[in-house]
């Protein structure tokens, strides 16, 4: 996949109008879906990027400030080198980005209904993974849409829906899905920690 492929599987998720709002990439790496984000929202946006690599964040500050100074230069860009199934010091959230990371967690419903926490309410939960249930050693835990639609309604997330596809060479195809948060989801301080 290239950058247009990236921005084409979010944009459905994330509408031109959230400019200004604040948002979330977690498992970030090198930044390939945190630089779609920010072409999506534009230079008003704050961004956190959260991964536990920091080598990979420095890439990912590096190719940001490339194409967009200003967020950078402008303190609107937060890096976190931190795992993201942790508890986390971050503001409410207009939305996050979970692309290819989630495959990763073996126990999904923890992290998922974690992260669905940091949004406020209405806010916009954006997925993208392989649609598939069969892993390898490289994607070792693949959820496919079917199941990321009882995952994240388990979650306390409403309206999930497919937003995009994208063909793969590797396991067959990519998708992209978004869901909100409950408007009476509680907010973290009031649930316990999973």
């Amino acid at each position: 996949m290239n950058h247009d492929d990236h921005v084409r599987l979010l944009h459905g998720g994330v509408p031109p109008d959230s400019a200004g709002g604040v948002w979330a990439d977690f498992g970030a790496g090198d930044g390939a879906f945190t630089l779609a984000l920010a072409e999506i929202l534009g230079a008003e946006a704050e961004i956190h990027a959260v991964d536990r690599e920091a080598g990979r964040l420095r890439r990912l500050q590096e190719k940001m400030h490339a194409r967009f100074p200003a967020l950078v230069d402008g303190g609107k860009l937060h890096l976190h080198g931190v795992d993201y199934t942790r508890p986390l010091d971050l503001p409410p959230l207009d939305g996050l980005v979970m692309a290819n990371a989630l495959h990763f967690q073996r126990d999904k419903a923890p992290v998922v209904r974690r992260l669905a926490r940091y949004l406020q309410p209405g806010g916009r939960f954006v997925i993208v993974e392989y649609n598939t249930d069969r892993g390898n050693r490289w994607v070792p835990y693949p959820l496919s849409y079917e199941r990321w639609e009882r995952l994240a309604e388990s979650a306390g997330l409403q309206r999930v829906r497919r937003i995009a596809r994208q063909p793969s060479r590797f396991l067959g195809e990519f998708y992209a899905a978004l869901a909100f948060r409950e408007e009476t989801f509680p907010p973290a301080a009031q649930q316990e920690e999973v």
